[in-house]
């Protein structure tokens, strides 16, 4: 069949999807095909190929219908909405080239790398998509609206830190739909930086002044990033998040968490930026572990900046489903592999909230946002993570699950809290979404914050230590043996 006679009717007639044309007929492209047949929670229907290779005229069942630079044509006679890259080998310039044509013909494209990465997510079973989410966290998920946070951002300048992370590149997704003026990525891993802005842009040509690489524990390029940009936004993800690490390394989470923030906030105040949001956790509530202090020390930093013509609030969070890392791809991993389930403790509970409701959240918060507030979705009850693990194992049909119990680890509660003992829970405008006024400012706190920082940059682990313990006087930390066994397993918090 010649496939310029083809009438579009023909591919039309396929199940329901996004009709996306495959860019390269090799093994990677008859591959992704394959992957596409099987996951069709990615609404991609694939009706044909392009490949330069003129012998080639069917490939994995599809037509192949004709050069790669024929995409436009393709796409009038199959009605194609969507193109995927599919040629691992074809030189950056050439990706680019296509990319531009392809998007120049209306197409949405990704590629390949990025999009197999996605995809082999979910033959690990570490997506979601096939799993009712309301069953695992116990509760209806929240879908928070964000009307407000879209009229603030529509023509603003928004700067998104540790935005190649799960919440922040949740969180520029979400922004780049909303109409800003700009949304600038920062990130000091390019890589992510790439496949993001690939994603949001359709575009694989990094030659954008919104591509950010810097590090935020940089104060001079951080001082040069705002001069060049002048965010009217700046929500701030960036942080070292991994808690059995932190407890090892203390004086790298104070270079990072604590400084980074006072640094950016700082920075915010004196460019004129409106509003300012940071990314906490719900460790920072009587924290016990180094991650806990120093995000809580991040929020009072936050705090301190009130009362001038910047906004500035903080969001907690629980532990996020779907995040990289987070206890669901560990645990669709073991389970592929057959191992037994690592979990901590028989009786270890969490709060948990999907990466959707959590970026609700934040941009909730940042519309909200009037007194220096920390804000904290109603999540519900804990999660026993035990239930947790069995609800998961049911849902993708696995009958039986192993588990062996590996002890809590330094810093970890067995049960987790939103608020701590001295704060007050407000309500606020959502019904679901809750604030805490918190306590003053520590008297001395820039004194005493400036010695803390002195002695992370010596990297004086006992000095640092004991000076977040005056900072924070609920401060709980738990003592621990400089050993391996202190790091066993590759495990997300509680698990």
């Amino acid at each position: 069949m010649n496939w310029r006679r083809t009438s579009t009717a023909r591919y039309n007639q396929q199940p329901d999807g996004l009709a996306t044309l495959v860019l390269g007929a090799g093994q990677a492209g008859r591959t992704l095909v394959g992957a596409l047949r099987t996951a069709p929670g990615y609404g991609l229907r694939p009706v044909g190929f392009l490949d330069d290779n003129p012998r080639l005229r069917r490939a994995a069942g599809l037509p192949v219908m004709g050069r790669l630079d024929d995409v436009a044509s393709a796409a009038r006679l199959t009605g194609a909405r969507a193109a995927l890259v599919a040629i691992p080998s074809l030189p950056s310039p050439r990706i680019a080239q296509l990319i531009d044509r392809t998007v120049a013909a209306g197409l949405l494209v990704r590629h390949l790398p990025s999009f197999l990465a996605a995809v082999e997510r979910d033959m690990r079973l570490s997506d979601l998509r096939g799993v009712h989410v309301g069953k695992l966290l116990g509760r209806d998920e929240i879908h928070v609206s964000s009307q407000r946070a879209r009229a603030l951002i529509r023509g603003r300048r928004v700067l998104v830190t540790g935005a190649g992370g799960s919440i922040g590149s949740e969180l520029c997704r979400q922004i780049h739909g909303f109409g800003p003026a700009a949304l600038y990525l920062l990130d000091h891993d390019e890589s992510n930086l790439h496949g993001l802005h690939l994603e949001i842009t359709g575009s694989g040509v990094l030659d954008s002044n919104e591509i950010i690489i810097a590090d935020i524990r940089d104060r001079r390029r951080l001082e040069q990033v705002f001069a060049t940009t002048r965010p009217d936004i700046v929500f701030h993800a960036a942080a070292h998040k991994h808690l059995p690490l932190l407890e090892r390394h203390p004086c790298e989470a104070v270079k990072t968490n604590v400084r980074g923030t006072q640094d950016l906030v700082d920075l915010a105040v004196r460019h004129g930026t409106s509003r300012f949001v940071l990314i906490s956790t719900d460790k920072a509530a009587d924290p016990v572990s180094v991650l806990g202090a120093t995000k809580r020390l991040a929020e009072i930093v936050v705090q301190a900046a009130a009362g001038g013509p910047t906004c500035v609030a903080s969001v907690r969070f629980g532990n996020v489903l779907g995040s990289r890392g987070s206890l669901l791809s560990v645990l669709a991993d073991q389970l592929a592999k057959a191992q037994a389930v690592t979990v901590t403790h028989p009786d270890v509970t969490r709060f948990f909230m999907t990466i959707e409701e959590a970026v609700g959240l934040v941009l909730e918060a940042v519309s909200m946002a009037e007194y220096a507030e920390t804000f904290v979705l109603d999540m519900g009850e804990p999660v026993p993570i035990v239930e947790l693990v069995h609800r998961y194992a049911e849902a993708v049909h696995l009958p039986e699950v192993k588990i062996r119990f590996t002890g809590l680890r330094p810093g970890e509660k067995l049960n987790e809290k939103v608020f701590s003992d001295s704060e007050v829970r407000v309500a606020t405008a959502h019904p679901k979404i809750w604030a805490t006024r918190t306590s003053e400012v520590p008297p001395g706190l820039p004194a005493l914050l400036d010695r803390l920082y002195a002695a992370a940059g010596d990297n004086d682990e006992p000095q640092t230590l004991a000076l977040l313990r005056r900072l924070l006087p609920e401060y709980r930390s738990t003592p621990h043996p400089r050993t391996a066994a202190s790091l066993a397993g590759p495990y997300p918090d509680g698990f």
